[in-house]
């Protein structure tokens, strides 16, 4: 058995794994690069394996950059059966014609100025119909569910808490009577995250290939981040200018919805017009509203206490271009939240156009940012930048809350993998810059004595039998337990403030309310401790 990185190897995107067994071809992912014009290029050249050959593709969730090359695979003649969980296939089938919708637009556009340069003209990499015909190809799994592929091969999804849908896949293989356990974890979400539930836990493998996007760096406690991103939208609101958003369509744009949920119901910022402008992302919300029984349980009491997650006062959803174009007119005070997540393609370009010199806006970046991107340049400073041919001087205020980040940090990806009984004979580190890679690497072997890979793109490796197994030393790390307490109290918190100020507008004899009251007080102090705790 051998694997072939054809993705995701000392860079962030791209991720796609070829698998061959004895019987079998198949890719884990299918992803497109992003990012600087180099890794883009990737996208264009021919696959390194004949597309009729694979049986099959597993898919570890909808993000573009693990499923976004799989119309390019159905262009080429790939026929197999694409498994995922259901709520995977729900988003593909909206965001794989949205990205071949996009390509289709920008080779368009190239090809006028081509034209006119008498160059080549160049075709999108997919089409249209190329996406709409490899949806019809996915097999829907629920979590848990025992999958036999092949007599050789059985799989199981488990939840990755990364976005809806998101699984860790769980693959084994027999070959000559010797079974074999690989583990790839898509992309491991954080914990105590809005909306999406923790990471499962695996307790073996023989082979774990792991992502490690954030595996040099901590994030911000979520308490903070909350803390900071009202902070930031107060004080914007206050100067009379746009907060901009860009936000991946899928999961990032749901939470920050969740959040800003949370402070209009707490009254915690001025009331002002909130506005999703981004059609993926709108019809990516109607997708969450229907799978909201798959969500944690803080979403289920929100839901109890009868308010949905995605309505609260002052959202508005621009569906059209032209109700897009009309928000460029709008100068005192509104948070637009758009797409892409990078800040390197579709409508948020626009805002940024007309907010970024004014220097009463702010900017938030809740994402990650590849290297090349407009986003990851305007957080490493740049002054100025040209935006559809335009040069802009940076003067709005620039943040990163990677608090929203919808990937484990380095001591939540360690806190994950101590989970495993027995530790996993050889952990292959994808999905993370070389630094980030080496970091990680360097701490899991320090702390668990595991051996640590980190692979070339287009590297193969063999992937013989495990002989050796090492326990994983049991640990949880302490300031987790805490933080989960923090949370909840600060749930309570808020929840006991909402259940006041119901109970003022109907009405409320003194005794009761003296009685509530109390309760907030306790809960004050206890939220202050937890204040310290995170801090």
């Amino acid at each position: 058995m051998k694997i072939q990185f054809l993705g995701a190897a000392r860079t962030v995107t791209g991720s796609c794994f070829l698998l061959e067994t004895k019987q079998s071809k198949f890719l884990v992912d299918c992803g497109m690069f992003q990012g600087s014009k180099a890794l883009k290029e990737r996208n264009y050249g021919s696959f390194t394996f004949d597309p009729t050959q694979i049986d099959f593709v597993l898919l570890s969730h909808a993000h573009i950059d693990h499923s976004g090359m799989i119309p390019k695979l159905y262009r080429h003649g790939f026929r197999g059966p694409i498994y995922s969980t259901a709520a995977t296939a729900d988003l593909c089938e909206v965001m794989l014609p949205d990205s071949a919708h996009i390509q289709e637009m920008e080779v368009e556009r190239k090809n006028r100025k081509f034209s006119r340069a008498g160059k080549p003209l160049i075709t999108p990499i997919y089409t249209t119909e190329d996406a709409e015909g490899c949806v019809k190809l996915f097999s829907r799994a629920s979590y848990g569910e025992t999958l036999t592929i092949s007599p050789e091969i059985t799989v199981r999804f488990q939840d990755a808490g990364h976005i809806l849908g998101s699984s860790l896949i769980e693959i084994w293989i027999n070959e000559d009577g010797q079974e074999t356990k690989l583990v790839f974890s898509g992309d491991v979400g954080n914990y105590n995250r809005p909306l999406m539930k923790d990471p499962t836990i695996i307790e073996s493998a023989d082979y774990l290939f792991l992502e490690s996007t954030y595996g040099d760096r901590q994030h911000q406690t979520i308490a903070n981040t909350k803390e900071q991103f009202r902070d930031i939208i107060v004080r914007t609101i206050g100067r009379k200018g746009n907060v901009i958003i860009p936000a991946f369509a899928v999961e990032r744009t749901q939470d920050l919805i969740y959040t800003l949920g949370l402070l209009v119901r707490e009254k915690a910022i001025p009331p002002v017009p909130i506005i999703i402008d981004s059609p993926l992302a709108i019809r990516t919300t109607e997708i969450f509203r229907r799978h909201l029984k798959d969500m944690d349980s803080e979403t289920q009491d929100l839901l109890k206490d009868g308010h949905n997650p995605f309505e609260i006062p002052g959202l508005r959803y621009s569906m059209t271009a032209d109700e897009s174009r009309a928000l460029n007119t709008l100068k005192g005070g509104a948070i637009i939240i758009s797409a892409s997540g990078m800040a390197d393609a579709g409508r948020i370009k626009h805002h940024l156009k007309h907010n970024l010199w004014r220097p009463e806006s702010s900017v938030i970046f809740v994402g990650y940012q590849a290297e090349g991107t407009l986003g990851r340049r305007l957080l490493n400073g740049e002054k100025l930048v040209r935006i559809h041919g335009e040069e802009i001087m940076t003067r709005a205020e620039i943040y990163n809350l990677d608090g929203f980040s919808g990937h484990s940090d380095q001591e939540n990806l360690l806190r994950w993998i101590k989970r495993f009984r027995v530790g996993p004979g050889c952990i292959f580190l994808v999905h993370g810059e070389e630094a980030s890679c080496e970091n990680l690497a360097q701490r899991i072997t320090q702390e668990t004595g595991l051996r640590t890979r980190i692979p070339y793109w287009l590297e193969i490796a063999e992937l013989p039998p495990i002989t050796e197994r090492i326990a994983v030393p049991e640990i949880e790390k302490p300031v987790s337990i805490e933080e989960d307490l923090c949370l909840r109290v600060e749930r309570e918190y808020f929840k006991l403030r909402l259940k006041i100020r119901e109970l003022v507008e109907k009405g409320i004899d003194d005794q009761n309310y003296d009685l509530v009251l109390k309760q907030l007080r306790e809960l004050e102090k206890q939220v202050h401790t937890c204040s310290l705790v995170g801090a």
